[in-house]
């Protein structure tokens, strides 16, 4: 919910309020039901809201408590504030709403920074101090809520979305090679605190960063699993861990049903999505509205799995909604997509998650989805290799079945002068992988894509394309209980019958044995994913365009070459060489930059 903005100056002058008004504009679609700013001295917050957690102008932000001497802003949900707050009431606090945010100010002066240990949700806040001058910014666990910064040394600024901080204006706009080349290697991503442009950062995820009022700064990382077989589960069997992966996900769906609207559930018919169904109809929840999209087939590609998800809305008796996208709608939708993207994001399920949310949105403004299952549960097909392999091997297996390109390979993609001399990919993995704790290769591998590719892609995807309507997604898989739990099970337990094991043994007394057994799937979008046509023209529009010819990221040769033979445009993780290459054009004109 909600999108957050702010300013804070070191160099005595006053924050511009003028500027973090800008940058709260450009995130009205992320909280249409309100907005504030506030200013004191050296510091502007801003605040666009959503209402899902006391409706009442009482939990308005940003919030101020002057007794406290405490200013926020917040973008998410505290699922256990309710019982956060009753603790402190225990403690002499006073409380004047019902919100999660009002909460998140009190337990901030309670226990200081260390409160987001306590907190149980999805969240990005900022609070000011006005007794020191200092400013706390944090994230949750996952990443699960973004916050982008950018700062030039006389003064910083942060926002929920990196376009709301190119809206404050004076960002550096170059393109970073190192971030590009993550880009070209890991299938369009940019991990870690780098974004592609050279002048905004990530805060990283499980993060708190303390700025005092002369502009030093300290992280804290508050959270980080071991990935290791723990203690409290010694003489567990497989019968035991299925029973507690189903104990522990139950709980994680019911503290996404926290809310003063209704929730809804995306029901895509894979497995993922269907438990989550099925789990709120064992906790007695009756006319659950769920949703489904799908596409025209393309290429021999079906664009839809309607068949699984009517079974499991006529299975649960839900209010399900059967949403068919045209073409036409799916092209005229691209740019209104990429727009909403606060980084190039090249899955061909982005626009279809952006035209669903549209639609969704209609419905509810609140939806529970199926994301992060496949990189907790090792449900990819990069998994299995990594079984076999010894702890000191699993970079080279992960390399081998993960990156699209070798290094020695950008040297023909990339432009010489966006280049970068090192494998900067192959060493931000080799550092991950290399840390200490994580038992087997395929627990340093899932410990890789929790802490650092999981963020950046699903994370990023699901907030970047409901919030753009209003729709606030929550995902059950990223409870950082059940991924704690997840991270101490047995890999293989988790490899069983192909991937996602232990969460299919745990689903089978609640669905359809078609649902469980069924292949896996991906959110198809045909007409994106074999680029022809009129897609096939708005991609050599875009990286033919004055503004690529400028820019010059890429090898003009090997651009013309993808453009003249498609057939060969496919990476070895099936992404189409020109949509990646299109895609990241298409943001970058989009920004304006």
């Amino acid at each position: 919910m909600c999108g957050l903005s702010g300013e804070i100056r070191f160099d005595g002058r006053p924050a511009d309020i003028g500027v973090v008004g800008r940058m709260t504009d450009a995130m009205h679609e992320r909280g249409p039901d309100g907005s504030g700013l506030w200013e004191w001295g050296p510091v502007a917050l801003g605040h666009r809201r959503l209402k899902i957690i006391d409706l009442s102008d009482k939990a308005a932000q940003p919030m101020a408590d002057p007794a406290l001497g405490l200013t926020a802003v917040f973008n998410g949900c505290l699922y256990n504030y309710r019982e956060l707050r009753e603790e402190l009431r225990g403690d002499g606090y006073r409380f004047f709403s019902t919100s999660d945010t009002e909460v998140l100010v009190k337990a901030f002066h309670r226990w200081g920074a260390d409160c987001v240990r306590r907190f149980a949700g999805m969240f990005a806040f900022a609070v000011f101090e006005q007794e020191t001058g200092r400013l706390t910014l944090a994230r949750d666990r996952l990443g699960i809520k973004p916050l982008y910064v950018s700062g030039n040394g006389d003064r910083l600024r942060f926002a929920s979305t990196l376009p709301a901080l190119l809206a404050g204006g004076e960002v550096n706009t170059d393109i970073d090679p190192v971030a590009l080349h993550h880009y070209m290697t890991f299938h369009s991503l940019v991990p870690g605190e780098r974004t592609i442009l050279a002048g905004v950062r990530k805060l990283p995820p499980a993060t708190v960063r303390t700025v005092e009022a002369d502009g030093s700064s300290r992280d804290t990382v508050y959270w980080d699993p071991p990935f290791t077989r723990l203690p409290e589960h010694e003489g567990m069997d497989a019968a035991d861990w299925r029973d507690a992966v189903h104990d522990r996900l139950r709980a994680a769906v019911r503290r996404r049903m926290v809310a003063d609207v209704p929730v809804g559930v995306l029901l895509s018919g894979g497995l993922d999505s269907s438990v989550i169904v099925a789990m709120l109809a064992e906790e007695g929840q009756r006319d659950l509205s769920t949703f489904s999209i799908g596409f025209h087939a393309a290429g021999g590609d079906s664009g839809d799995e309607f068949r699984y998800s009517d079974l499991v809305a006529d299975h649960f008796g839900t209010d399900h909604h059967r949403i068919l996208i045209e073409d036409s709608r799916l092209l005229s939708g691209l740019p209104d997509a990429v727009r909403a993207m606060s980084e190039p994001m090249v899955s061909h399920d982005c626009v279809a998650f952006h035209l669903l949310s549209q639609e969704v949105a209609r419905h509810v403004r609140v939806v529970q989805s199926g994301q992060g299952a496949d990189e907790v549960f090792a449900g990819y097909r990069w998994f299995p290799p990594l079984a076999a392999v010894p702890r000191d091997e699993a970079f080279a297996t992960y390399a081998r079945e993960f990156f699209d390109h070798p290094h020695e390979d950008l040297a023909g993609i990339v432009a010489p002068e966006h280049l970068v001399d090192e494998d900067v990919s192959g060493e931000i993995i080799r550092r991950h992988l290399g840390r200490p704790g994580a038992e087997t290769a395929l627990d340093a591998v899932l410990r890789l894509e929790t802490r650092l590719m999981l963020p950046d892609d699903p994370v990023k995807r699901v907030d970047n394309m409901t919030m753009a309507h209003g729709l606030e997604g929550r995902t059950p898989f990223l409870d950082h209980e059940l991924v704690e739990l997840a991270a101490a099970c047995p890999p293989e337990l988790k490899l069983v019958g192909g991937g996602k094991g232990i969460l299919k043994e745990a689903s089978r007394a609640l669905l359809p044995r078609e649902v469980v057994d069924r292949p896996k799937g991906y959110f198809p979008v045909p007409a994106i994913r074999h680029i022809d046509g009129p897609f096939l023209d708005l991609v050599r529009d875009v990286l033919t365009a004055p503004a690529a010819r400028d820019r010059g990221l890429f090898d003009k040769a090997y651009v013309e070459g993808l453009l003249e033979n498609r057939e060969t445009s496919r990476t070895t993780t099936g992404v189409n060489m020109l949509w990646q290459l299109g895609l990241l054009e298409m943001w970058l004109q989009a920004q304006g930059v």
